[in-house]
């Protein structure tokens, strides 16, 4: 049995039934610090700060005929510091009923408490950020979770503000720190030092705040009765408080305050509780700059709304998931809807289904950074009618993130409606007079031969067509279609402007361009050339922002062609071989490049990188060597 005893892992010792001890074996001794010869003849509140245990091991004996199983006792070594041992008591009474020793085996479970202490405390203040309203409620919470779940009996929040999260001027490094909230246990009697702190103040470097402050670090004082603070160590000293640890509150590299805690027991440096306290500062200064951010955009929000409310333009705000923050009285009166029913919607719930895919683009575009201009949409009423909207959104951002996207937009619906109408009778105008151009020059020409001339002209003529466009064409809507081309005709459009070229027409879906017609110039095959170039560019540039992968055939010829044009109308109308041979080459092309007639070669050699491609048929004129064009040299 002896033997037995001295090899246990767990703590053993037994008293006499008035505690003392009389034996220990070895794992106390080392447990508790002390020689058996220390120990033994002693009380056993030596080591057990609640005699309690006492009490209870003998109750349990003679009334409920039972051992005390796994009583959890604070116990103290022999250099005073704590340890949470869980105890197993039984008594042995003698034959005559009379008690004779305790027996009592402990196990060390300081750790595992810590342990449990930590992830209570780290899942308390993961709540209470999630849930306060604002700083002001979020702070005292957080003190008193972090005294109560981790064992200490007061908290201090230090800041240079009036509290934390409002602005501060001047330079950190002058700042002068004052406490602004404080949260204290019932087991403290530090009314005086409450009242000393209430009046002190630190600058950077001074104090524990102070150090914290200027080393933007935790930091732990075993005893803060010996640290050296003369304005509060001795009413620290009085209110029985003794060891202290603090963090900064701290984001990135700005700091908004310090926190500060005090024991009543003189502690020992814990590494891996100043660790998790560095980390808990950082979730503490996140949750500020979040207040901060949300504060900013209600009072921004605030101060514009009766300006919005009376505009007749469509304001909106929302947030990043995309439900409303804001609609202004334009707003709700267009699309019908109450203030309950937009609380209770998202944006994506009332936007029309072919503008769906194209706006959630938009949106997360925005959302990363991007500026975009003259966005356009369609939104369902709440009667089910479609509203066609043109605008422009932003995004708010703060320290990096998005906060909210805000759209101002007009109402474009008739103005669509009649543009449609506007474009549907000029394509029937354009389509009457191509159909009839032969019999109505005829006739001005007899009634009024003046209004009328036809010339014989040297041009360049560019055909272009979007690889693919029927096939596209065929699963989409046509508004989708026309979204999607847009972009792609206006910045040709803008590139036959800035060649000086002239677009003639459309051709079912390809896109012509004459060089030298309009305007004379030497150098119309040059123009040409550089705008097949650049429109190989527009196109690649148009894939990238849209994630598309479109290409284009592009044929050009130079050569003669006849011309009458009607000045009445300004109408002119083009035809003979080169216009034919043109789109011929066009037509017979290869996806993404340029293919030239041996003309235009010619015309262009000296200036421009070629690579001969082949021989194509040419209805009416047979084979003809055509060559691609690379870039200029």
């Amino acid at each position: 049995m002896e033997q037995v005893i001295t090899s246990m892992a767990d703590a053993l010792l037994v008293t006499s039934n008035t505690g003392k001890i009389k034996k220990v074996n070895r794992a106390a001794q080392e447990l508790f610090g002390f020689r058996e010869e220390e120990l033994i003849n002693q009380p056993i509140s030596l080591i057990i700060d609640n005699d309690q245990v006492l009490i209870e091991a003998i109750y349990q004996h003679l009334y409920l005929k039972q051992n005390l199983q796994n009583l959890e006792v604070v116990c103290r070594t022999k250099n005073r510091e704590k340890l949470l041992i869980a105890f197993s008591c039984s008594v042995i009474a003698k034959k005559t009923e009379e008690l004779e020793d305790i027996v009592y085996i402990g196990r060390d479970i300081t750790a595992w408490q810590r342990r449990e202490q930590r992830t209570s405390a780290q899942y308390a203040i993961t709540r209470i950020l999630s849930e306060s309203q604002n700083v002001k409620q979020g702070i005292p919470q957080i003190l008193q979770s972090i005294c109560q779940n981790l064992g200490w009996d007061l908290g201090e929040l230090w800041t240079p503000s009036q509290y934390i999260g409002t602005s501060v001027q001047g330079d950190s490094l002058n700042a002068v720190l004052r406490c602004v909230e404080i949260w204290s246990s019932r087991l403290i009697s530090g009314r005086e030092f409450k009242a000393i702190t209430w009046q002190t103040t630190y600058t950077p470097g001074i104090g524990l705040p102070g150090r914290i402050w200027i080393r933007r670090l935790p930091l732990w004082i075993k005893d803060i009765t010996e640290d050296g603070d003369k304005r509060r160590s001795l009413p620290a000293a009085e209110a029985g408080l003794h060891a202290a640890f603090g963090f900064p509150i701290l984001d990135d590299s700005e700091i908004l305050g310090v926190m500060v805690f005090f024991n009543r027991d003189i502690l020992p440096k814990d590494k891996d509780l100043l660790q998790m306290m560095g980390s808990i500062g950082s979730q503490i200064a996140q949750f500020i700059k979040r207040k901060q951010a949300e504060d900013a955009l209600v009072e921004s929000e605030e101060r514009y709304r009766d300006l919005f409310e009376n505009a007749n333009d469509l304001i909106q705000s929302v947030n990043p998931s995309g439900h409303f923050l804001y609609v202004n009285r334009a707003w709700r009166e267009t699309l019908g809807y109450s203030e309950a029913e937009i609380a209770n919607m998202n944006l994506f719930d009332i936007i029309h289904p072919d503008f769906k895919q194209h706006c959630l683009q938009r949106f997360y575009r925005v959302l990363s950074g991007e500026k975009l201009g003259q966005v356009k949409a369609a939104f369902v009423t709440k009667d089910g009618q479609t509203i066609f909207l043109e605008g422009n959104i932003n995004c708010k951002f703060v320290e990096g993130h998005p906060v909210a996207t805000r759209g101002i937009f007009r109402n474009v619906t008739q103005r669509l409606a009649a543009e449609k109408a506007l474009r549907h009778q000029q394509e029937e105008t354009e389509r009457l007079l191509l159909n009839i151009l032969p019999a109505a020059i005829s006739k001005e020409l007899k009634e009024e031969p003046a209004s009328i001339s036809e010339e014989f002209v040297d041009v360049t003529v560019l055909f272009a067509d979007i690889v693919g466009l029927k096939e596209i064409a065929a699963s989409i809507s046509a508004i989708q279609l026309v979204n999607l081309l847009n972009p792609i005709l206006s910045a040709f459009d803008r590139l036959t402007q800035q060649h000086g070229l002239k677009r003639i027409k459309t051709i079912n879906d390809a896109y012509m361009v004459v060089g030298g017609l309009h305007t004379r110039r030497p150098d119309h095959a040059q123009a040409i050339a550089l705008m097949a170039l650049d429109m190989q560019t527009a196109i690649a540039l148009f894939n990238t922002d849209n994630n598309q992968n479109f290409s284009t055939h592009i044929g050009i010829h130079t050569g003669s062609v006849a011309a009458r044009v009607i000045d009445l109308k300004k109408f002119t109308n083009i035809w003979g071989d080169t216009v034919n041979i043109a789109s011929c080459i066009e037509s017979q092309g290869v996806a993404g490049k340029i293919q030239v007639s041996e003309d235009t070669y010619k015309c262009l050699c000296n200036e421009f990188l070629f690579e001969k491609q082949g021989e194509i048929e040419v209805k009416d004129k047979g084979k003809m060597t055509t060559y691609l064009l690379i870039g200029r040299k």
